[in-house]
C-alpha cells in the first residue's frame, strides 16, 4: 500500500494542527518521497532549533523570520526561502505573523501519526 495524500488539497478543508505557542501546521501534500507543509506563525511564535534526517526547503509566503540554521542567523522576508541540509540545527523566530511553506524530502511520517 502505497502512502499519499490526495491530489487535491483545499486550504478551507483542510485541518489545521495547532502545535501550540502560535504555531499551527497545515499538510499540502504527500507520498514517501516528498511532504509540503503549510506552517502559521503568530508575531512572536517559536520554532525551536531541531534537527532531523530529512532535507528541507522552506519558502516564506508571508511575514518575517530570523532563520537560524546550524548557528547561522539571517532576517528572511516575504518571497525569500531557504534550504536546510540533513541533520543540521535550524529554527525560527517569528518577527511579523506570517507562513512558512516546508519541502521536506523524504516525507515526514511522524506528522502523519495522531
Amino acid at each position: 500500500m502505497t502512502t499519499k495524500s490526495a491530489n487535491f488539497i483545499v486550504e478551507n478543508e483542510t485541518v489545521w494542527e495547532d502545535l501550540g505557542g502560535g504555531v499551527s501546521r497545515q499538510i499540502m501534500g504527500y507520498d514517501g518521497q516528498i511532504m509540503m507543509v503549510k506552517v502559521k506563525f503568530e508575531k512572536g511564535a517559536i520554532g525551536y532549533v531541531h534537527e532531523h534526517f530529512h532535507s528541507q526547503t522552506t519558502y516564506v509566503a508571508g511575514g518575517s523570520f530570523e532563520v537560524n540554521i546550524n548557528g547561522e542567523k539571517k532576517i528572511l522576508n516575504t518571497g525569500d526561502g531557504f534550504y536546510t541540509e540533513p541533520d543540521k540545527p535550524h529554527g525560527v523566530v517569528c518577527l511579523e505573523a506570517g507562513i512558512l511553506m516546508d519541502v521536506f524530502t523524504p516525507m515526514r511520517l511522524e506528522f502523519l501519526k495522531k
